[in-house]
C-alpha cells in the first residue's frame, strides 16, 4: 500500500521539476516596467516554497492525492516576514486543507466555485489570524488531484 503512494509522489515531483525546467522564459524586463507604471501597487505576492500534498481518504484507503501551491499577498517589503513565519503558516494551511479533504471538499467536482470558495475563505481566515497586519489575501496558484 505504501509503494503506490511513494511512486505517485515521485511521479508528481518529477512532473513538477520537468514543468519548472520547461516553462517559457519570463517576459522581457522592459515589458514588466510598463505594466508596473500603468498599475502602481503597494502589494507583492510571495509564493510559499513547497507544494502542499493532501491525501483524500475514502473508507480506510487513500483514494487520491491533491497537490496545491499557494502564494500570499502582502505589502511591499514584507516578503521576509512571510518566510520567517512560513513553518507556522504551512502548518495552519495544511490543517485547513486536511479539514477540507475530510469534509469531502476534494471529492467529485472539487474545483467548482462553492468548494474553492470554502477552501479560499478558510486559508484567508488562517493567514489573516496568524499575520493580520501582513497578509491581505491567500491565493491558490495551482491545484491538481491525482486518483490512486
Amino acid at each position: 500500500m505504501l509503494l503506490p503512494i511513494l511512486l505517485l509522489l515521485i511521479g508528481l515531483g518529477g512532473g513538477a521539476g520537468a514543468g519548472l525546467m520547461l516553462r517559457p522564459d519570463a517576459a522581457p524586463h522592459q515589458a514588466q516596467e510598463v505594466v508596473e507604471e500603468a498599475e502602481p501597487t503597494d502589494r507583492e505576492y510571495v509564493k510559499l516554497s513547497n507544494q502542499f500534498i493532501i491525501p483524500v481518504v475514502t473508507g480506510e484507503k487513500v483514494s487520491a492525492l491533491v497537490v496545491i501551491s499557494l502564494s500570499v499577498e502582502v505589502g511591499t517589503g514584507q516578503r521576509e516576514q512571510i518566510y520567517a513565519h512560513e513553518p507556522k503558516l504551512r502548518d495552519e494551511f495544511l490543517q485547513v486543507m486536511f479539514d477540507h479533504a475530510n469534509t469531502g471538499g476534494f471529492s467529485g467536482e472539487f474545483t467548482n466555485f462553492r468548494n474553492m470558495e470554502i477552501l479560499r475563505n478558510g486559508l484567508n481566515e488562517v493567514g489573516r489570524r496568524i499575520m493580520p497586519d501582513v497578509i491581505s489575501d491567500v491565493l491558490i496558484v495551482d491545484i491538481v488531484r491525482q486518483d490512486v
